[in-house]
């Protein structure tokens, strides 16, 4: 029976590759290259990598479960069960090698398989972002800040921003890729003193074979500062995912209903409320966020290890490596379809926008005030105390303006028919949007 979600409601095609039989293939591909270098350098039979590669394909995780459950050390475990399957050269296993030149390298392979998948998810996410920002971006709306009406944008405006920190963040998933893209066969405090002369030569061949980068230095293991990059950098996108499902969240507040996540024929909002619909699949994005955002204080502890290296990394590195890039995929996903079939509510847009009638152009009155000259700060001390008024007698901040003598002095009502129209002041938001995904693309 599953315990975690992650295997069950949040499951998703990266789980294949943090599986027990993917790290026990992951552990013996490494063998296999150390055994092919070893044989390269004349340091092994020239047919016990064939031995063993036949092997390889003999162990069973339920064999290896087996032995460690003996022996207590699950590398070990792996070396017996690989060894035990080779006809004539299993002596030959794990030639040289400690655990962790053969777990940290086996990982590099898995994170970069995993960020690869992150990235693809990325990409899709930002093509949906820039569709949405293109087709909406003559959508006039109104923009809020410290949640009160500020003055107008465009929703194309929103979600270039989202595409705009989408892409930043396939970047910030580059370049952790590449730093976590490296692997070691430098023994037991990292000197290589087990392999010999042509230790670092061997380790460029295995590493060339693997695709990975050979680590420079390293103790018994690799630096931690690697993997808590790449954790912070799924931290990061799990950040931008809530950024958005927080937006979307508020948006379809019944008040404002701007938004709203689709929601299917048969759908069900409440168990007791029919008539909720609930923007639930949002909400399970910013709590996940929060998870996935946790692992990171983990992740920074992970780095400064006891002098060549402790233990304390193993054992939680089992849980926040395989859970961050897991959950992270599964808000990328849900990110995706929540996106897709997003319903807007146009009349909804235009009341809002039009709510505070017409206090949302103050601003442009005080600016066009100044234009036509009046003193900045006398512009928006009038401003200030005509939006007081108006919302005190509730009457729309044009009408207190065109009675304003102060006001008649520099603006005719054509041009205050003209302010008041939140429209057309959006200032160059079509500019930027179409700007910024081009320049992405």
């Amino acid at each position: 029976m599953a315990i975690s979600p992650i295997e069950t409601r949040y499951k998703t095609e990266m789980n294949s590759l943090f599986g027990d039989e993917a790290r026990l293939r992951s552990w013996m591909r490494v063998e296999l290259a150390l055994a092919r270098a070893h044989s390269k350098l004349g340091h092994i039979p020239a047919d016990a990598p064939d031995d063993i590669e036949k092997a390889v394909a003999k162990v069973s995780v339920a064999r290896v479960q087996q032995i460690e459950d003996e022996i207590h050390h699950d590398l070990m475990a792996m070396v017996k069960a690989l060894s035990e399957q080779c006809e004539k050269h299993g002596g030959y296993v794990h030639y040289g090698a400690t655990s962790y030149d053969i777990e940290d390298t086996a990982l590099a392979l898995t994170m970069r398989d995993a960020a690869g998948l992150i990235r693809s998810r990325l990409v899709g996410l930002a093509d949906i972002l820039a569709k949405l920002a293109i087709e909406k971006k003559n959508l006039v709306c109104v923009g809020r800040t410290h949640g009160q009406h500020a003055v107008p944008t465009t929703y194309g405006m929103k979600f270039a921003l989202y595409y705009d920190s989408t892409i930043r963040n396939i970047s910030r998933l580059d370049d952790a890729t590449r730093q976590i893209s490296v692997g070691k066969m430098s023994g037991a405090v990292g000197t290589m003193a087990t392999f010999g002369d042509d230790a670092l030569r061997l380790q460029e061949l295995v590493m060339n074979e693997l695709g990975l980068t050979p680590a420079p230095i390293t103790s018994q293991v690799i630096g931690r500062d690697r993997h808590a990059q790449m954790i912070f950098t799924l931290a990061l996108i799990a950040a931008s995912i809530e950024q958005i499902a927080k937006e979307i969240r508020n948006l379809s507040r019944n008040e404002i209903l701007e938004v709203a996540e689709g929601f299917t024929q048969k759908q069900v909002g409440s168990s007791t409320m029919p008539q909720k619909r609930n923007p639930h699949k949002s909400e399970r994005l910013c709590s996940i966020s929060r998870l996935v955002r946790m692992h990171t204080q983990v992740a920074l502890e992970n780095i400064p290890l006891e002098h060549e290296r402790d233990l304390t990394n193993s054992a939680n590195e089992r849980f926040i490596i395989p859970e961050s890039f897991i959950l992270c995929d599964y808000m990328l996903k849900q990110a995706q379809a929540i996106l897709s079939t997003l319903e807007f509510f146009p009349e909804n847009i235009e009341r809002n926008l039009n709510l505070t009638q017409g206090g949302i152009l103050a601003e442009r009155a005080m600016i066009c005030l100044t234009h036509a000259g009046m003193g900045r700060q006398e512009a928006h001390e009038l401003m200030r105390v005509s939006a007081k008024d108006a919302i005190a007698k509730n009457q729309p901040l044009k009408e207190i303006l065109s009675q304003n003598l102060d006001v008649k002095k520099y603006l005719n009502q054509k041009k205050l028919d003209e302010i008041f129209d939140a429209h057309t002041y959006t200032g160059k938001a079509g500019e930027i949007v179409k700007k910024v995904v081009s320049d992405k693309k």
